[in-house]
């Protein structure tokens, strides 16, 4: 039996990546899994969630992270993945800032991502997860600021070395940066 695909769809904010990365969980099977890990506090980030649910539809199980879950996620992914279940993780960015205490990394976040990365290559189905690329644009200004681009950062890189493929969305555009798909990018 072959393994299961492990995929890192990146890019910046409106680049297309969350869509792309649904378009391919979808064509990568019927069983799926959205892992969400946006915190919900205010109106505004609650219509962004339900707006990415409506574009769900159906076919979907939903497992939405709660606050007090990001550090112990790794441990729990097998638990909720089920075999040849696609699972689509949006997005690893949230993940980062879940995981954040007192405006700072916790203690062992480069760990902590380390062993994110191997839990989502052991599950038993294919694994699409996205992140933000938050490094390209403006230093933040504020110490909170800059850690959260730089945790952002460690987990992209850490997953990105596990995945078998990470994709760069650009202007809705998908740029291949490591391995292959498993199906072309016009069957998206």
């Amino acid at each position: 039996m072959s393994k299961e695909p492990f995929i890192l769809v990146t890019g910046g904010c409106r680049s297309g990546k969350s869509a792309f990365a649904q378009k391919l969980a979808e064509a990568l099977g019927p069983d799926r899994l959205f892992l969400a890990s946006a915190q919900i506090y205010d109106e505004e980030m609650r219509e962004r969630a339900l707006a990415h649910r409506s574009k769900r539809g159906a076919g979907w199980r939903l497992y939405e992270l709660g606050p007090d879950e990001a550090a112990g996620l790794p441990d729990r992914l097998g638990e909720m993945a089920r075999p040849g279940e696609v699972l689509l993780f949006d997005c690893l960015t949230l993940w980062a800032s879940a995981c954040m205490r007192a405006d700072r990394a916790p203690p062992g976040f480069e760990d902590l991502c380390g062993k994110l990365a191997a839990a989502l290559a052991s599950l038993p189905g294919p694994v699409v997860a996205v992140q933000n690329e938050t490094g390209s644009g403006v230093v933040p200004p504020t110490p909170a600021g800059r850690a959260f681009r730089d945790m952002s950062g460690t987990v992209g890189q850490r997953v990105a070395a596990g995945a078998d493929c990470v994709v760069l969305m650009v202007c809705g555009l998908p740029l291949l940066l490591k391995g292959e798909l498993p199906l072309p990018v016009r069957a998206l």
